[in-house]
């Protein structure tokens, strides 16, 4: 941002090398969870900003969110984007972040404060709102994480305030977190190889990538990062008889024919090796409206989310939601303990009668105290009721942090009412109506579903696009289903976006597969990553950087450039005994990503982490 470049003396070069050095350490972070993150763009604005930046955290993440909705995404493919700001925001709030948000069009992204000389402390805060998009929370003392780093020396990243030294590991907690994470299908995009030609930094054989010219690349030999047995890391070709050296795809340096990744939930699809490439293939799901959960949820962006599911999360075991009229006088109220989240002005909004299951969760049962975490208050309400008798509405109210937002809220994509799901308070896009005359079960002939791509998914023993003839099942893009028998995929429905917070779909019998995107023609199909050509960011206004993660089950891609040692930091006199100690700011953070799934992870020695599209920091730089 412009506040970002004016701090760097108006450097254009000195503001994107900082950039990149922040980056290469998020990266280096990530690399203890098998995951990389990759520079894939970077926006530096110098003259204005693109979206009202404040010193109100809140206001501006709900600005810049925004803005990469509807400019940045249809222009450069990107999985996230983080806003890096010369900005002070208000009170202790140095980051912030929707909790797992990862690949999600709506809020795939946060803002962060560089506060500090040392680009060090804005990578581990850049970090730690990641972390939020991967699902992570605080590692607060009542949950007893393991962290190898004492306090003293920094502790773990997410830790809910930083200082110096910073922080450069992750927590048990963390590591906890993450895969719980990906089992609930969150980062659904994290699963393609981004396009080389587009990652910063250009090529180089030991950066990770597979270049053009390149046979393979395991990353640099003298820092010990490449043991396979199957490339040779000085010259990026392939040894002997090696015909592949990365991928999971690839066993003993030679092609696979097998099943490389299992679904991870009721709306994931699984994907096999092709036996003509080392990768396995892109990753899909199952379309936006099909059934889930006993018909008790709708599949939304690859997960399945559900108020029973929330209530236990919150409540223990025995919780279940409450009855509708729970919801319909609590979020009424439209304070902090009843509404359906905040406006662009930071206000609680009071739920319309429609709107009511979208708001705060209401439940029965469970626990005698919510069991997320020592802050976390119950909130009871008694309803009368005119027959007599009374019903009791047990809600929450959860302070985790300036960067999180509140796990109260019901979450995105539940099902809250026939052909209706849970959209961001925020949520602008209109609705856009399924073709009722195009049926998906007709279009892959009762032996197959649709995916996120609006292709037929085929049973086993019949072939794509259409399930028509016979073959090995799956679709065109997840490769043959090779094994002997198949699980049959039940016909469900599709459902379309609505109006509203809550979205309403109109169900019909699945058949969109094939069909156009009805009512968004300025929008393309598909998730917002996916099918978009490829344009470089030429603006010279702004100040952003594309991120990429990756995922240790797939193809290897290290960070675009080599990654930087930590740099010492300057030292300074100690403070003496007895004297206040320096304050430790609150590091505010909070959005999702789903990771390598643990049962797929294969030997460090034939298969190299997977690439996504790319994460996008943007760096401001006006002034307050």
């Amino acid at each position: 941002a412009v506040v970002q470049f004016q701090k760097q003396g108006k450097d254009m070069e000195k503001v994107k090398q900082r950039l990149a050095e922040i980056a290469n350490y998020v990266d280096k972070f990530y690399r203890a969870l098998n995951i990389r993150v990759a520079l894939v763009g970077l926006e530096v604005w110098s003259d204005m900003d693109k979206c009202p930046i404040t010193q109100d955290p809140f206001n501006t993440l709900h600005e810049f969110l925004d803005w990469r909705k509807v400019k940045l995404l249809p222009q450069k493919p990107h999985d996230n984007a983080q806003l890096i700001s010369g900005v002070y925001f208000q009170g202790t709030t140095i980051g912030m972040a929707p909790i797992m948000s990862m690949c999600t069009a709506e809020q795939s992204g946060g803002i962060v404060m560089d506060h500090s000389d040392n680009p060090l402390g804005a990578a581990v805060t850049l970090a730690h709102e990641l972390g939020h998009n991967f699902g992570m929370n605080h590692d607060t003392p009542e949950r007893g994480c393991g962290c190898r780093v004492t306090v003293d020396r920094g502790g773990c990243i997410m830790t809910p305030s930083t200082g110096y030294p910073f922080p450069t590991v992750f927590s048990s907690c963390s590591k906890k977190d993450l895969t719980a994470s990906f089992e609930k299908g969150v980062g659904m995009c994290l699963f393609n190889m981004p396009e080389v030609k587009v990652l910063y930094g250009g090529q180089k054989c030991g950066n990770g990538y597979v270049e053009e010219g390149e046979e393979c690349d395991c990353g640099e030999l003298e820092v010990g990062e490449c043991v396979n047995p199957c490339c040779n890391a000085t010259t990026c070709t392939l040894k002997g008889d090696a015909v592949c050296a990365h991928g999971q795809c690839c066993q003993d340096c030679q092609l696979a024919g097998t099943p490389c990744r299992e679904s991870s939930n009721s709306c994931d699809l699984p994907e096999f090796c092709t036996g003509t490439s080392p990768h396995c293939p892109s990753n899909v799901y199952l379309h936006d409206g099909h059934a889930c959960h006993n018909v008790g949820g709708y599949c939304y962006n690859g997960i399945c989310q559900t108020h029973e599911q929330q209530c236990i999360t919150l409540w223990g075991q025995g919780a279940k939601p409450a009855p509708g009229i729970c919801f319909q006088r609590v979020n009424s109220a439209g304070d902090p303990y009843g509404n359906c989240g905040k406006d662009s002005k930071g206000s609680f909004a009071k739920c319309e009668a429609r709107d009511a299951k979208c708001g705060k969760i209401q439940c029965q049962g469970g626990a005698n105290r919510p069991i997320i975490g020592t802050n976390a208050v119950s909130i009871e309400t008694n309803i009368p009721l005119q027959e007599g008798g009374r019903i009791l509405c047990r809600g929450t109210h959860v302070y985790l942090g300036d960067d999180m937002p509140d796990p109260g809220l019901v979450l995105t994509g539940t099902k809250c009412g026939d052909g209706m799901v849970r959209a961001e308070v925020c949520d602008k896009i209109n609705s856009a109506s399924i073709d009722k005359s195009v049926q998906c079960s007709a279009k892959c002939n009762g032996r197959g579903v649709c995916n996120n791509n609006k292709n037929c998914h085929c049973e086993a023993h019949w072939a794509p696009p259409f399930c028509g003839k016979a073959g090995f099942g799956g679709s065109v893009e997840s490769g043959p289903v090779r094994l002997a028998g198949g699980s049959t995929l039940g016909s469900r429905h599709v459902i379309g976006p609505g109006h509203g917070m809550c979205e309403h779909f109109n169900i019909v019998s699945i058949y969109q597969c094939l069909g156009n995107c009805v009512g968004r023609e300025s929008q393309p199909c598909g998730p917002p990553h996916r099918n978009h050509t490829v344009s470089s960011l030429t603006d010279s206004s702004g100040s952003a950087f594309h991120l990429s993660a990756v995922s240790s089950s797939g193809a290897r891609a290290d960070a675009p450039t080599s990654p930087l040692p930590f740099p010492q930091p300057a030292q300074t006199a100690p403070v003496p005994s007895g004297s206040p100690q320096p304050p430790r700011p609150t590091v505010s953070y909070t959005v999702p990503l789903p990771w390598p799934r643990p049962a797929q992870t294969p030997s460090a020695s034939t298969s190299r982490p997977r690439c996504s599209q790319g994460v996008v920091v943007i760096s401001r730089s006006n002034t307050p």
